[in-house]
């Protein structure tokens, strides 16, 4: 089979170009196939950059795990030096501080959601839009920092009498207990700041990519705007925003330094939000530079293969949400 030409140059009335400059190209098919080839190694990269980390992960803790089975996830007790180890206070403390993030963070990125989307005006939208992603973009250690110097003072001296004395929830098991300050619930309601930018960026795509005509049919029916956004565009939308939830409580279970800042760092479990706690994001922070025995390297690369395997189905939860309310587009 001929090679493909490409000539350049003056053409005569008899279709001959003498003079001209003849450019025989490769064939495009082996081009192809090379560039297929090197895209399809890039893209397999991630996946097994994935796999390898869970690897060597899994295999650093299979000694922890396979010395304390179950127990090492219902198992209060953390004792380095009798080499007896248990993750439950750090599980129990990651899932609350997270839900209470989420809890607080979703009201608040749905309503910027909403404005950005139907309320704002075009000269408004970016700049606010810029601002809350914005936060996003703050270092981790600030927000401890601002949790530290700002925020847990404010919950001792005012957020937590009002709780406990005016609100008189100081009776229920959440609230009881002395206010120490560093506590699960400034941890929650700093993740839920850091996490507000996650959710409010990806419900804002979502309602954007609601059509045009589902607002316009909801009010050719007579329903106010807030009627149309509450029972057109809201349902229309709704996996999606629950994608973007669900993509916040992924990044809130992973936090590691602004959470190890605030939440007293303290291996027990309390019903208690005012009382100090773990995380195992923070477990791992505090005591990997001082685990020396071989079984506590183990039991703490358990906890990271653990929180590893939580993030990755919490997040795979939400890519499938996500691309679900594509699919209806």
């Amino acid at each position: 089979m001929t090679a493909p030409e490409i000539i350049l140059g003056p053409r005569s009335r008899d279709g001959q170009s003498p003079g001209g400059l003849t450019v025989r190209l490769a064939s495009a098919g082996v081009g192809d196939r090379v560039y297929r080839v090197a895209i399809t190694l890039f893209a397999a990269c991630v996946p097994l950059l994935l796999a390898a980390i869970a690897i060597e992960i899994g295999v650093a803790a299979w000694p922890a795990l396979h010395a304390f089975g179950f127990s090492f996830l219902t198992s209060s007790d953390w004792d380095p030096v009798n080499g007896s180890f248990g993750a439950a206070p750090a599980l129990y403390g990651t899932l609350v501080s997270s839900t209470i993030a989420v809890v607080v963070a979703t009201p608040l990125a749905i309503g910027v959601a909403i404005y950005l989307s139907e309320f704002a005006p075009s000269w408004l939208r970016q700049p606010v839009s810029f601002l809350v992603d914005l936060l996003a973009a703050v270092p981790s250690v600030v927000y401890g920092l601002w949790g530290i110097f700002v925020l847990i003072p404010l919950l001792r001296t005012s957020v937590v009498p009002f709780l406990t004395n005016t609100l008189h929830l100081g009776a229920t098991p959440l609230f009881s207990g002395p206010n120490y300050g560093p506590s699960m619930l400034a941890a929650g309601i700093i993740l839920a700041i850091m996490i507000l930018p996650y959710i409010s960026a990806v419900s804002r795509e979502v309602l954007l990519a609601v059509p045009r005509a589902q607002r316009e049919a909801a009010l050719a029916l007579g329903a106010t705007r807030w009627e149309m956004i509450w029972g057109a565009v809201l349902p229309f939308a709704r996996s999606g925003i629950i994608g973007g939830v669900i993509l916040g409580l992924g990044r809130a279970l992973g936090e590691t330094m602004a959470v190890t800042m605030v939440i007293g760092n303290m291996h027990e479990i309390s019903s208690s939000l005012l009382a100090p706690g773990y995380t195992m994001a923070s477990l791992i922070a505090n005591q990997f530079s001082e685990a020396t025995g071989d079984l506590h390297l183990s039991a703490l690369m358990a906890v990271g293969f653990t929180l590893l395997v939580v993030t990755l189905v919490v997040n795979g939860v939400a890519r499938w949400l996500v691309w679900r309310v594509g699919r209806q587009d």
